[in-house]
């Protein structure tokens, strides 16, 4: 498929996990994708990989949480490929902890990654996105609608992704088609430190018994970016394999 030909994309967070994945998705179907990250060596690493199999890629950094770099990386976007008509939304952080022992600098810094980017990615790209009747997808999560415990920041920054990306459809459509993806459990760089016993827990909980893979998420953003989801906007799909419509229970 050649979905994206022409089109130039932009994916933060894309040095590893879904990013990377949805950045290679991307540009197999014939996107120039700027790769975006705060990890240097592990994003011009995507980038690479990406132009050895015939791609068109290139590393930009990005800390999501400033709008200036933001500005800096459309204007890398225009300099290298051109107007940008796909954007995925993707980086994130996540601090465990419950809220009454969270500090308040982390508190904030995960709303100003993980929910405030999608603010500055919109007000950034906007004019791009509307000149190529263009398409954002931000990753929220299963944690949006769902608590466990530790995830107070996280699940409130997700919860609040969603109902943006409800809100920024409206305001924008039908120029512009905003939708999110809410993974449940992947297998990407934030398993590392999850045993065997965990990682089995989490994939019993999913109907298809099984871990996600990145790829299987990208291969969600690239439909919701594609004109084949030309008349979805404003939704949030879920990529769980089922997680949170299994329950155990007698």
């Amino acid at each position: 498929m050649n979905r994206f030909s022409g089109q130039t994309a932009v994916v933060t967070g894309a040095a590893s996990g879904i990013g990377a994945a949805s950045a290679a998705r991307l540009a197999a179907e014939g996107a120039a994708v700027i790769v975006s990250d705060i990890a240097d060596e592990a994003g011009e690493a995507v980038a690479a990989a990406i132009r050895a199999d015939g791609g068109r890629a290139a590393y930009v950094r990005c800390d999501v949480s400033s709008e200036s770099d933001w500005k800096a990386l459309r204007a890398e976007a225009h300099s290298r490929f051109g107007p940008v008509g796909v954007l995925h939304s993707n980086a994130f952080v996540h601090t465990a902890a419950a809220a009454h022992e969270l500090p308040v600098a982390t508190w904030d810094r995960e709303m100003a990654v993980n929910l405030r980017a999608l603010y500055f990615a919109t007000r950034v790209f906007l004019d791009d996105l509307r000149a190529e009747r263009g398409s954002l997808v931000a990753t929220s999560s299963v944690h949006a609608d769902f608590g466990l415990p530790g995830y107070a920041a996280y699940a409130a920054a997700k919860g609040g992704m969603c109902a943006l990306v409800r809100q920024l459809a409206v305001e924008y459509g039908p120029e512009v088609r905003f939708n999110s993806v809410l993974p449940g459990p992947i297998l990407t760089g934030v398993w590392n430190d999850v045993d065997e016993e965990g990682r089995r827990l989490s994939a019993d909980a999913t109907a298809l018994a099984r871990l996600g893979r990145p790829e299987e998420v990208a291969a969600a953003v690239a439909f919701l970016a594609s004109a084949d989801a030309a008349y979805i906007t404003g939704t949030n799909l879920v990529v769980d394999g089922g997680w949170t419509v299994k329950k155990e229970s007698k």
